[in-house]
């Protein structure tokens, strides 16, 4: 891109209209700064919200190893992205995967913002794509907790990353990949390949991991004991807590996505805002009328739940999309959790395919139901048979996942092995894994 030409100031505003146009010679210091807080706040999802989070749901003799494996996801994945996640997601123009052309990060400068992405530096884009590419991997480890391998489960999430995380973020967030409706255009302007939205990670972050989360588990097999005897969280309290700083970091997740503190990041905070409060108190209500009273642990998963299915949506939705959309977050996802788990048995220990995968799925779906040009001009040109595309690009998203996470998981246990002996896991895997013991006495 010429910095010297006159370009938008970042998406258009609600009304359709572009907000203003300026000539820029670099990153804008405005946008930057919007950037630089929501790359810290996705982080801040990961280390501590999802760590505490995961963390208070599992045993006590386990919280230790939830922890690990959080913290083995961003200090494991950073260097990759440096190495090559980046280039292989965001470098080339192939439709499924990138090439090696930003490999460690060649021509990636905090000066330049040349790489089509708004007002914000080409490292600050690196930057804040690496903590979506970290939290990813890190929700499935909610399906497999309490009874994998330290070792094997990063190994897996290891190979995951080239065969599931880094095609997608190329596919639809690239510019030039199969589903980025918006970006990708062929020489008459018309988007290529399947022409979906997805604003912040609906198929991306969410579908990818909790689809992925479901077969990996069904895999793994049932912790000891499950689904007879008692494994309720042991605190509630860290939840709680995890819970609140997920929400608070999803501001960067989804307003940040926006990349401009322009006036699409405003709808996306909005609407965040409204669909997690609304799936929180959907979730609570249900779980009172149809078990008796409302938990924590319920207002806990309804927010969480609302967060996931806005997130494909946040920039293309009105607000009283939003509320409807949180409706219908804690009341499937509810349903999802409650009771699809049981009949079908498996054991997805912390519901991340109850929340992640069915919600994003959700999310996909309802992005193409209430996406409004009104609010996002972009959606204009899409809108015609948009819901079909967004079917499309569940489809192409499930089954990649499943067959990806099916034959790695496979080939991981026939190398390493899955899990660890019985008596590691009914002692707990904290001290046997990672030598320390979560609260000592």
């Amino acid at each position: 891109m010429d910095l010297e030409k006159y370009v938008t100031n970042g998406q258009p505003g609600v009304d359709g209209d572009a907000t203003w146009t300026s000539k820029i010679a670099g990153p804008g210091p405005g946008h930057n700064a919007w950037q630089m807080v929501s790359t810290a706040l996705v982080l801040f999802m990961t280390l501590p919200g999802l760590a505490l989070f995961y963390g208070g749901l599992v045993r006590k003799k386990n919280v230790l190893s939830v922890m690990a494996q959080c913290l083995g996801c961003a200090c494991m994945i950073t260097p990759l992205w440096w190495f090559c996640g980046y280039s292989l997601s965001f470098g080339g123009t192939g439709p499924f995967i990138g090439d090696m052309s930003f490999k460690m990060f060649e021509g990636i400068k905090p000066t330049a913002a040349g790489l089509g992405y708004w007002w914000i530096s080409d490292s600050m884009w690196a930057m804040f794509q690496l903590t979506f590419a970290i939290i990813t991997p890190a929700l499935i480890i909610g399906a497999i907790a309490e009874r994998m391998k330290f070792i094997s489960i990063m190994v897996f999430i290891l190979i995951w990353m080239f065969a599931v995380y880094f095609p997608f973020a190329h596919m639809v967030w690239s510019g030039t990949g199969f589903m980025s409706g918006i970006l990708n255009t062929d020489a008459d302007g018309v988007a290529a390949g399947i022409k979906a939205i997805d604003f912040a990670g609906g198929t991306v972050v969410h579908m990818t991991s909790g689809w992925s989360a479901l077969v990996l588990c069904i895999i793994l097999g049932k912790r000891h004991g499950f689904p007879k005897e008692p494994m309720t969280p042991h605190s509630m309290v860290l939840c709680m807590v995890g819970t609140g700083m997920l929400w608070v970091g999803w501001y960067g997740f989804n307003a940040g996505s926006a990349l401009g503190a322009d006036a699409i990041a405003s709808n996306a905070f909005v609407t965040t805002t409204l669909c997690a409060a609304t799936a929180g108190l959907a979730w609570a209500l249900a779980e009172w009328l149809l078990k008796g009273k409302p938990s924590v642990l319920g207002f806990c998963s309804g927010i969480v739940a609302g967060l996931v299915v806005i997130t494909p949506a946040a920039g293309f939705v009105a607000a009283t999309s939003s509320v409807i959309m949180g409706v219908l977050a804690g009341v499937v996802c509810f349903a999802a959790c409650a009771y699809l788990k049981k009949a079908l048995g498996y054991d997805d220990a912390l519901d991340t395919f109850g929340v992640h995968g069915v919600g994003g799925t959700l999310g996909a779906i309802l992005t193409g139901v209430f996406a409004d040009e009104k609010v996002n001009s972009v959606v204009g040109p899409l809108k015609e048979g948009l819901l079909m595309n967004q079917f499309k690009a569940v489809g192409v998203t499930i089954i990649w996942s499943v067959v990806a996470t099916a034959v790695i998981a496979l080939i991981v246990k026939a190398v390493l092995g899955l899990r660890p002996d019985v008596e590691v896991e009914n002692a707990g895997l904290d001290l046997a894994e990672h030598g320390e013991g979560g609260y000592e006495h």
